[in-house]
């Protein structure tokens, strides 16, 4: 069965206005009000009053004594109305929950310093290893500047791989720390690969002066911002 789509946009609209809902919630409340009740209730003129009740027109009619009461689409409108109140106060709730445990700044140096020890120390041990062939084979030993960018690179790609997959690194699950969307949800690969180009070593002082600029505890790097991710303790939980 189609769905009038016209008459769904005329019921969001009607209520759109935080007056009319506080009219069907207080007739929800008492069951049947008159003018006058609602108009105490509400707080406002006679002709604001007549002009919104107008616009429920359908949600809402008069008793044989000329009180207001729902009508079967008003009571089906304040349980849509209830629904949303509830969806938002749970949503907000969301969004509000990592600033109350997000990580220090403290907390995330050392999880960032284990991860770059980590990486550094396989990454020497495999370069070391090349190192003992090419001699073997008869070449030098030599430790140029694409060693360093090759370093970077395998850094950036292993914090995104991580955290893309579970929200934390090596370095972030022993200091019990994990990444998440700033709505508290679990972060992408696409979220990791944008914050964590901010840890490449070139980058980074300008990621953590912006950050801290930004004077929003949700955001101690520029990236994280860029990337609408943030940081949480898992022991605050």
């Amino acid at each position: 069965m189609a769905v009038d789509q016209d008459e769904v946009s005329r019921v969001l609209a009607v209520l759109s206005h935080p007056l009319r809902r506080e009219i069907l919630s207080n007739l929800d409340g008492k069951g049947e009000l008159s003018f006058t009740d609602i108009m105490n209730a509400t707080k406002v003129d006679t002709g604001k009053l007549s002009f919104h009740i107008r616009n429920l027109n359908g949600f809402i009619e008069q008793t044989e004594v000329g009180k207001y009461k729902l009508t079967r689409m008003g009571v089906h409108a304040i349980g849509l109305v209830k629904g949303l109140e509830t969806w938002v106060e749970d949503t907000g709730a969301v969004r509000r929950a990592p600033n109350a445990r997000l990580a220090n700044l403290k907390k995330r140096a050392f999880a960032f310093l284990i991860d770059f020890a980590a990486v550094l120390g396989v990454f020497l041990i495999i370069g070391a290893a090349a190192s003992v062939f090419s001699i073997a084979s008869g070449g030098g030993l030599s430790l140029g500047g694409s060693d360093v960018v090759l370093f970077l690179i395998v850094f950036w790609v292993y914090s995104t791989l991580l955290e893309g997959f579970a929200g934390q690194s090596l370095g972030k699950r022993i200091m019990r720390l994990m990444v998440v969307r700033v709505d508290g949800k679990k972060i992408s690969y696409d979220h990791a690969a944008v914050r964590n180009f901010g840890k490449i070593l070139p980058v980074l002082p300008f990621d953590l002066l912006v950050g801290l600029g930004l004077k929003d505890q949700r955001f101690a790097r520029y990236f994280d911002k860029f990337a609408g991710t943030t940081v949480v303790d898992l022991e605050l939980l």
